[in-house]
Formats: C-alpha cells, sequence, structure tokens
C-alpha cells in the first residue's frame, strides 16, 4: 500500500498537462503568433482578428503573408493585409 507522502511526490514528478484552447479560432491565432513571431505586445491582436474575421480571410493573408514578406516584420505585413479587408468592407 502506498503512503500519503508517496502519492504527492508522483504528482509533482509528472509533467504539467498542456492547458487546451476552448475554440478552434484560439489554437488558429497561436499557430499564426507562432509562425510570424509576433511580439509579445501585438498578440492581442492576433486573437482579436482570428475571433471577429473570416477564418478563410486570415488564412489566405498569413499564406500570402508567407510568400512576399521576409525577415524579422512579416508580422507588420501581415496586419497591412487585415487592415486592407477592413477598408475595403467598409
Amino acid at each position: 500500500m502506498q503512503q500519503i507522502a508517496d502519492i504527492f511526490k508522483k504528482k509533482k514528478k509528472e509533467a504539467p498537462k498542456k492547458r487546451t484552447t476552448a475554440y478552434q479560432w484560439q489554437d488558429f491565432a497561436l499557430f499564426i503568433i507562432k509562425e510570424l513571431d509576433i511580439p509579445q505586445s501585438k498578440k492581442n491582436s492576433v486573437f482579436k482578428i482570428c475571433k471577429d474575421y473570416d477564418k478563410n480571410y486570415v488564412e489566405k493573408c498569413l499564406d500570402d503573408t508567407k510568400e512576399l514578406a521576409q525577415g524579422a516584420g512579416r508580422w507588420r505585413y501581415f496586419f497591412k493585409l487585415i487592415a486592407e479587408y477592413k477598408k475595403s468592407s467598409e
């Protein structure tokens, strides 16, 4: 029989479980953040974009960004493309 102390030691050794996201758009936002190396100050904007905009459009912007933009500032081009959608829908 195990003692209580052994059970607690065992739990501490186990790796913490990865938190799952509640919505699919959150996973997509995390993917974009990782792909484009979005700075910390702009991460909330990516979540808002993924929540508010059509996923197909955001995917197209991501693909265009990967194809056309180079270097560390690629995320700026992504935001520029998203802003174009806002202008065209008004």
